[in-house]
């Protein structure tokens, strides 16, 4: 008697993807300090598949924006965002990625997501590494939902 697996092939290709997210951090401000805290071996990222932190936009799929981006910052984040092959996920990080913060002045962008798409946002100032994780596994049930063939 022969077993059969019978599924959809983009089924297995997000279950795939859902396990193997590549981040890249944009580190601007303190939420670094906080994501460092995720990467360690007390809340150990590793344990949802996003441990292999890439330094490299043609080498990720998930870009963490953590801390105040300015607006002389913006052309080079957009383009970080352009650099990475599809498909590409988006976290924005802490009260300043997501909102600007408290700096609502001239010089800073309020929220990320007037120049890129975010998928998920955590909220905070700065955030918890719980709180990382967290939006980690909202986006692998967003993965696993999506069909980005």
């Amino acid at each position: 008697m022969e077993n059969y697996l019978v599924t959809k092939l983009a089924e297995v290709v997000n279950w795939g993807r859902k396990y193997s997210l590549w981040p890249m951090p944009f580190a601007t401000a303190c939420c670094g300090i906080e994501f460092m805290g995720a990467v360690s071996s007390r809340f150990d990222i590793s344990r949802f598949g996003a441990e292999l932190v890439r330094f490299s936009p043609r080498q990720a799929d998930l870009l963490l924006v953590m801390g105040t981006i300015s607006y002389k910052e913006a052309p080079i984040l957009k383009k970080i965002y352009k650099q990475m092959p599809s498909p590409k996920w988006v976290i924005s990080m802490g009260a300043c990625a997501c909102s600007g913060g408290f700096y609502n002045n001239y010089s800073t962008l309020q929220g990320i997501d007037e120049i890129i798409p975010v998928d998920v946002y955590i909220p905070g100032c700065p955030p918890r590494p719980e709180q990382i994780l967290q939006a980690i596994v909202k986006l692998q049930e967003k993965i696993v939902k999506e069909n980005k063939l």
